[in-house]
């Protein structure tokens, strides 16, 4: 499970920010406890602000990290794809990443440095009986590896001032390298992140096969979209369509998926991304959750990944939203605002104590929010508007 992610520098984030997962109520079902690490996690975070805040960079770089491990090695090799704050002194300056989280029961930490041209800093410590211990660290090209681990010897021939070591170790199946390098790149990326030639594959795969099919039909029938099933045709040219065959008054229909409506297709391609995280105790991460989904559909989304039954292996929904009706179904730990500074970065804090207030844990947070209570809202203000109209002086 994720624990935190902190990321300095990259799109509209400047200063440091970091998403906590950590619960402040623990003593509720949904927070996981953690032995190891002496705390509990959270299943779900909500990031909440204005257009133009960055809320939407925050799970960029979420992200960014995730495609860098996984692709690193073959993709960069002129530079290296950095993107950062574009005012002041921050364009010289490196991009910075720390992600923590709890694989097995044991805390693992990566950190990262690094610009354009090279990677100036990269380590990946584990915490045994609660206590650092280092796997590996580079410095440069320069790496240090753990005592026991000469099977990872290998990646000082591979390294290169544009590839990161994690990349490189992954391939050498050291099961400590290996364990935090799956679970990063097993983040599930939807919403306006997906690709569209791809959008709906993962979930296509589910209903292939017998139990997967079950259970994907199971999520399908829960949106109560009056679908019965699916069909698949047999592949023609590498391409298959797709039915969904509908209750009516009449008897069952088919209808090509192209037809159907964009909250159906939305809850569609969700499928195979939720039951994957649940299945594997993954990470999801959906920016714009309210795009196309109903509010109920959105909250019933949220609480599958609190249901301990439905959810036990501890699967993580990370989702950017507007719709302030989802905050009646999170718990005050699991909000989190973005604003605007003065100088256009972004700034990111966490609800349960905004500005330095404990926020009550009785509080309804979606009146409190519309009311303006905790700001992260935008400002319209209309006098230019109306002079350029000629309707003020």
């Amino acid at each position: 499970m994720l624990v935190r992610f902190e990321v300095t520098n990259f799109r509209s984030i400047a200063a440091p920010v970091e998403l906590s997962m950590v619960a402040v109520d623990r003593d509720r079902p949904a927070a996981r406890d953690q032995p190891m690490l002496g705390e509990s996690l959270l299943p779900v975070a909500a990031v909440y602000g204005p257009n133009a805040s960055g809320k939407s960079n925050v799970a960029a770089a979420l992200r960014w990290l995730r495609d860098a491990v996984a692709h690193s090695l073959r993709t960069w090799e002129e530079d290296i794809p950095t993107e950062p704050f574009a005012f002041g002194p921050w364009p010289s300056r490196p991009t910075e990443f720390a992600y923590e989280a709890v694989i097995d029961g044991v805390r693992f930490e990566y950190l990262l440095e690094l610009n354009a041209r090279r990677v100036e800093f990269e380590a990946l410590f584990h915490y045994p009986e609660k206590k650092r211990r280092r796997i590996f660290e580079r410095v440069g090209t320069e790496l240090k590896l753990q005592r026991g681990l000469g099977a990872l010897s290998g990646t000082r021939e591979l390294l290169t001032d544009r590839t990161l070591a994690l990349s490189v170790a992954r391939r050498f199946d050291e099961p400590l390298v290996s364990s935090f390098a799956d679970e990063l790149i097993r983040i599930a990326v939807e919403g306006l992140f997906a690709q569209p030639k791809t959008w709906h594959q993962r979930t296509v795969e589910w209903f292939e096969a017998g139990d997967d099919r079950s259970q994907s039909l199971a999520l399908l029938r829960l949106a109560d979209l009056g679908i019965d099933d699916v069909v698949l045709d047999a592949p023609e040219r590498g391409l298959r369509r797709i039915w969904f065959v509908h209750n009516t008054a009449a008897g069952s229909a088919p209808l090509n998926i192209i037809e159907e409506s964009k909250g159906t297709l939305a809850w569609f391609r969700l499928i195979g991304p939720v039951l994957t995280a649940l299945r594997h105790g993954s990470l999801l991460l959906c920016d714009e959750l309210d795009a196309s989904l109903h509010p109920t559909l959105s909250a019933q989304l949220i609480d599958l990944f609190h249901d301990p039954v439905i959810n036990p292996r501890g699967a993580q929904l990370v989702f950017t939203s507007h719709d302030t009706s989802l905050l009646n179904h999170l718990n005050r730990d699991e909000v989190w605002l973005t604003e605007k500074n003065p100088d256009g970065s972004t700034r990111l804090g966490a609800l349960a104590d905004f500005a330095g207030e404990r926020v009550r844990k009785s509080q309804n947070l979606e009146t409190a929010y519309l009311h303006g209570r905790f700001g992260a809202l935008p400002q319209p203000d209309r006098a230019e508007l109306l002079r350029e109209l000629g309707l003020a002086g």
